[in-house]
């Protein structure tokens, strides 16, 4: 069956398609999925948002895509959708076995706040929905209430103060959310620390095939994508559990390399540097020294 594909500029038009009342407010909305009319069956459908989506969702029957990624939910998961990016569903049951909320938010409402800039640095708006956050119960309280406040907040009389305090609840739902990735990154173990087993395995397999020559370093994007893990979301796992970036989980793989050739051979500081990817020696010196204190010609002769 072909998929059905609806862009939404405004947050009233997705109401109507939902066959929702038009929203309390233009520029944010509240749903309780369980408000939404249930038909017999959910055609595939592709939609794109011209507003922030933020979901929480139960939905065991339900298969979501977002972008190229494709996931079952069956627990309490929050995933986050930026303007412009692409979602999908597929379905073959009915819609009451969704239950969660799902927060709209037009960018206009934030004009002329912090929060218009600042919520460019959450990361989470980036991952994919395999990626999403896994929340534990007490957290999905705080979630739903935060969410509440907020549907309070516009469903009031609209004075000077509403815009201030629904966005200091936007803001807190974020910081919010920000704190339970930084937890799951640290209590699913077992995964995350699989993935670092796959990325040594990868720089090595990368670093010994000597395709530094031809290729130079490994991109983020490069890495990611052979992981199969956002960019964003594999560099704050990394931060998390050992301090360091993908790019200088690179970088050290990389000055791994070069003290290797530099104590074991007696290759010039160039050609060690060419081998290594380097167009320029003088880059490739530059970053050694700042990553060991030491110009390469210095280490050499330490370790001599």
């Amino acid at each position: 069956m072909q998929k059905q594909v609806y862009q939404f500029k405004t947050i009233s038009e997705y109401h109507r398609i939902l066959g929702l009342p038009e929203p309390d407010h233009p520029l944010i909305s509240v749903i309780d999925i369980s408000d939404i009319p249930r038909g017999d069956v959910v055609p595939p459908v592709t939609m794109v948002y011209d507003f922030y989506n933020i979901s929480l969702k139960r939905s065991p029957d339900v298969r979501y895509r977002y972008g190229q990624q494709e996931c079952d939910f069956d627990k309490g998961l929050l995933f986050f959708m930026a303007p412009g990016q692409v979602f999908g569903l597929d379905a073959t049951h009915d819609l009451s076995t969704i239950s969660g909320w799902m927060l709209l938010i037009h960018p206009d409402l934030l004009w002329h706040t912090t929060l218009a800039t600042h919520i460019k640095q959450y990361d989470f708006f980036d991952y994919e929905i395999n990626e999403a956050l896994f929340l534990a119960p007490r957290e999905e309280e705080k979630v739903v209430s935060i969410l509440r406040n907020i549907r309070q907040e516009y469903q009031s009389n609209i004075d000077t103060y509403s815009q201030d305090i629904i966005i200091a609840e936007l803001e807190l739902l974020l910081a919010c959310s920000e704190r339970y990735y930084n937890r799951q990154f640290i209590t699913r173990k077992k995964v995350n620390h699989e993935v670092l087993g796959r990325l040594e395995v990868l720089l090595n397999d990368y670093f010994d095939h000597k395709q530094l020559a031809t290729n130079g370093l490994p991109t983020v994007q490069y890495i990611s994508d052979r992981l199969g893990i956002s960019p964003g979301y594999l560099r704050n796992l990394l931060k998390t559990l050992t301090g360091l970036n993908t790019q200088q989980h690179i970088h050290e793989k990389l000055i791994d390399k070069a003290k290797q050739q530099l104590s074991t051979t007696d290759l010039s500081v160039s050609e060690i540097a060419y081998m290594l990817g380097f167009e320029h020696p003088q880059s490739f010196s530059k970053l050694f020294k700042s990553k060991t204190n030491l110009s390469p010609l210095e280490f050499r002769a330490s370790f001599n």
